[in-house]
């Protein structure tokens, strides 16, 4: 059983020595569910490996505090260690130091000022497909309804808002193969994909300003294929190219800025996922970034705050850790950044 009387570090500690790489995270929702079930101002839901608690006030609204109980792979960083007042191990970073503080304020606030849905859920660092929040957004929708969401990803404890789309292409050339001896005889498909590469470096990325926050976008290649031999003029090139877009765009306009950027060329789609935006307009979101302190930054990377966003509720990431230390061997999170987010959403919560 967790002891969720226990600091909200210590707890850090103890989910993290609880292994649960992805596909692997049953043992923890077990501890998860029975420590809040034990909760009676708590109603709790178990979805596969997904527990998700709520109160039932009867508040005028209702906020999600979200975070993954999974982790990629361990290599010889479990069991947590203590050193100083920092922490390492496998996921104290990303992001069982959020995790751990949402079981903490989850086990305490009995009456927030606002009705809570905590949730974690399962198959974060995995195909897009077996995510568990994105299963609740499909199966059970009822049980993320709310006005706001925070979503305890590592923000080295900092208010980041929203976050950018992402989508990918691969933008294809043709040739004709001919020996390499007789070149002229072919048309070389990787010397004509030069012109891409040439509009990708004079690309100037745009910057967009939403909802107070100044999102910048990013259009690069990211890969290349061509080429059949040592000794044949290859007859295709493809240039994989990622696109990094400001959430005020959503996926068709995205898709036909990129198809407008390389017009002439074959031009199909691998992948796509929209952005979020913040929602930062919203008393309740002013109320949090006024109870947390700090200001608000955009989120560059994708999140699954914009799974929230698919479903009309404005997000935000705000969580204790370095994203640059995600998924590293030397993860490590600094206790002092988890007693402050449980500060922040505390005074948030009960304000």
């Amino acid at each position: 059983m967790l002891d969720l009387t226990a600091s909200s570090a210590d707890l850090t500690a103890a989910i993290v020595d609880i292994e649960s790489v992805s596909g692997n995270e049953r043992a923890l929702a077990d501890v998860v569910e029975a420590a809040l079930s034990a909760m009676p101002h708590l109603e709790v839901t178990r979805d596969a490996d997904a527990v998700v608690a709520r109160t039932t006030l009867g508040r005028d609204r209702r906020v999600v505090i979200a975070g993954h109980l999974d982790t990629v792979p361990v290599n010889a960083n479990l069991p947590s260690r203590l050193d100083g007042d920092v922490l390492w191990g496998r996921g104290t970073v990303d992001m069982k130091a959020g995790c751990a503080v949402m079981l903490k304020l989850a086990a305490e606030l009995a009456d927030p000022t606002v009705d809570v849905t905590w949730v974690f859920y399962d198959h974060e660092e995995v195909a897009s497909s077996l995510n568990g929040l994105g299963r609740l957004a499909r199966t059970r929708p009822e049980l993320l309804e709310a006005d706001f969401a925070v979503l305890c990803e590592p923000s080295n404890g900092e208010v980041e808002g929203g976050c950018n789309g992402t989508l990918r292409v691969d933008v294809r050339v043709t040739g004709t193969r001919a020996h390499s001896a007789r070149a002229w005889m072919g048309s070389n498909a990787i010397h004509a994909a030069a012109p891409i590469l040439q509009q990708l470096v004079a690309y100037t990325p745009r910057e967009a300003e939403v909802d107070g926050l100044v999102y910048r976008e990013g259009l690069n290649a990211v890969g290349i294929r061509g080429g059949v031999a040592g000794n044949v003029i290859p007859d295709e090139c493809v240039v994989e190219v990622n696109y990094r877009f400001a959430p005020d765009r959503d996926a068709e306009l995205a898709e036909r800025h990129v198809r407008d950027v390389f017009a002439g060329y074959e031009v199909e789609v691998t992948d796509i996922a929209e952005g979020a935006r913040p929602g930062l307009t919203d008393p309740l979101a002013q109320a949090f970034l006024a109870a947390v302190g700090g200001e608000a930054r955009p989120k560059y990377g994708w999140t699954d705050v914009a799974r929230f966003a698919a479903l009309g509720i404005p997000a935000v990431n705000y969580g204790p850790g370095d994203p640059s230390l995600a998924h590293a061997d030397d993860e490590r999170v600094p206790l002092d950044q988890i007693v402050r987010c449980e500060r922040g959403l505390r005074a948030w919560l009960t304000s």
